[in-house]
């Protein structure tokens, strides 16, 4: 994927005409050298410097200025010297792009010997700020306040963090998904409102036959699939079966032929997620394995047996992560051990994003019970030891909720020869017990979108732009403190929506 300088945040700061020229002058020296001193930081977008607002209509003309300005995925605001907050009002009912409250000051320290009163008016942050700060809270606006000297590391960590939830949300407002078929039968949780999910969180999802699909599969040429097939064979260790002259030679070249295929029409279509389900396969001769995987490493999303939701999690994810050590994937809780230490064995049918491997991926090809389909081709490894998230996102009726759970990827016991697939074996925090308790009374799914570069604090971001409901199943998780949130959260929504 590519990096994320091509957007940007604008940082806008607030003053008033009550203080003079020259003060102002100051203020938009200040600030221009705060964005400088940002550009030069870990943050993965531009921040660009706007000048200094002492107006009502200033201040809306830039909002809406924002709003159109196809760039730009936000606004950092911090309040320099005193901006009556009235001034802010239209504006920001007008603005529709995500914002952070910066609440900082240009100088590190007092100048304890020279301080005098041009310097408290000057540098009015520590009062300013809670002016700014009302507005928000009176106008029951979404926004992210992050407090701090703006040189200090944790200020800059957070900011980018914030940014890369601005991004992915950014991305979420023209996001297409492409679902192949229907949901899988009678499961009830990757179901959900697609018309909601269009008004809340921005992406739309259309719906195809896979004779769609199959179409642009067939008009693959043997050129394209020998050349693919060779970038295979660069690219991973190839199984004997597979490789020229092997027996199953002919279902690899099936596989990447469906790959092509596959690409084409997302690239096509502006798709930047999708979802296939082994229930609906007329037509082709596999169901998706690799295919599936090197997409989502080219930062697809993904969900299989047409789980819309968790499709465009994994590719809000990617976007977040861009630039970012270590991968993101579908995933899938999908048996346990309750050994010595209780760990969860995750991992899917076939598609689990390289990404997360630590090493070399192999291809293979083993026989798949369902789908009734030929033996599909995929990459098989073992994702690397390290902490990460495993989230989700469900639907329930009234609000979408986001899960997520912290937990600590580690080697698998034991060699897994004779599992055929890409997995990841990990310890949830607080513990397997607590973990999934709290995962089963929050309805978090089975299918999630999981991470080694993102934290919670990223996916928290992104959910209080969003305005949804964010859970948090971690070290210090207590299941009766969680069940006490979930039913304030309960509260809270049926007194806010009204249901």
């Amino acid at each position: 994927m590519a990096d994320l300088k091509h957007l940007e945040v604008w940082y806008v700061t607030g003053s008033q005409r009550l203080y003079g020229d020259e003060p102002l002058k100051k203020v938009a020296e200040h600030s221009r050298e705060i964005v400088i001193g940002l550009a030069q930081e870990k943050i993965p977008v531009n921040i660009v410097f706007k000048p200094v607002l002492t107006s009502a209509d200033a201040i809306t003309d830039l909002c809406l200025d924002a709003n159109s300005a196809k760039n730009c995925i936000g606004l950092i605001g911090w309040m320099h010297t005193f901006s009556p907050a009235r001034m802010w009002i239209a504006g920001l009912k007008a603005l529709m792009k995500p914002f952070a409250h910066l609440h900082t000051q240009y100088n590190r320290s007092l100048p304890w010997s020279t301080i005098d009163m041009d310097f408290m008016n000057l540098n009015q942050s520590a009062h300013a700020d809670r002016e700014f700060g009302f507005i928000g809270a009176r106008m029951q606006l979404n926004r992210k306040v992050i407090v701090g000297f703006w040189q200090d590391g944790n200020v800059i960590s957070e900011i980018s963090a914030w940014t890369r939830a601005a991004a992915a949300w950014h991305d979420a407002q023209r996001l297409k998904i492409a679902r192949f078929g229907d949901n899988m039968r009678d499961v009830a949780v990757t179901e959900g409102d697609k018309v909601e999910a269009q008004i809340r969180l921005g992406y739309t999802v259309q719906g195809y036959g896979v004779g769609d699909l199959v179409a642009c599969v067939r008009n693959v040429t043997d050129a394209e699939i020998d050349k693919l097939v060779a970038e295979y064979e660069q690219s991973y260790v190839v199984a004997q079966p597979l490789r020229a002259g092997g027996d199953k030679r002919q279902s690899l070249r099936n596989a990447a032929a469906i790959e092509l295929g596959l690409r084409a029409f997302l690239e096509s279509g502006g798709f930047k997620a999708f979802t296939d389900t082994f229930e609906d396969l007329h037509g082709l001769a596999q169901l998706p394995g690799i295919a599936v995987q090197r997409l989502m490493a080219d930062g697809y999303g993904f969900g299989a047996e047409g789980d819309w939701k968790t499709a465009a999690l994994v590719r809000a994810m990617k976007v977040m992560s861009i630039g970012l050590q270590g991968g993101t994937s579908f995933m899938e809780d999908y048996t346990y051990d309750f050994g010595q230490t209780h760990k969860v064995l995750g991992a899917h049918m076939l598609e689990v994003c390289p990404s997360i491997a630590e090493g070399k991926p192999s291809l293979e090809i083993h026989p798949l019970s369902i789908g009734g389909r030929a033996d599909p081709v995929r990459a098989v490894f073992t994702a690397g030891s390290g902490p990460a998230v495993n989230v989700s996102l469900v639907d329930l009726g009234n609000r979408f909720r986001m899960i997520l759970n912290e937990i600590d990827v580690v080697p698998p016991d034991q060699p897994l020869p004779r599992l055929p697939v890409a997995r990841a074996v990990w310890i949830p925090r607080p513990n397997l017990e607590v973990a999934v308790a709290a995962w089963i009374h929050a309805g978090g799914a089975h299918h999630t979108s999981f991470s080694q570069s993102l934290t919670a604090e990223h996916l928290q971001n992104f959910a209080e732009i969003a305005g949804i409901e964010f859970l948090r199943i971690g070290k210090d998780t207590r299941l009766a403190e969680f069940k006490n949130e979930l039913n304030w959260n309960k509260a809270y929504y049926l007194l806010r929506n009204g249901n």
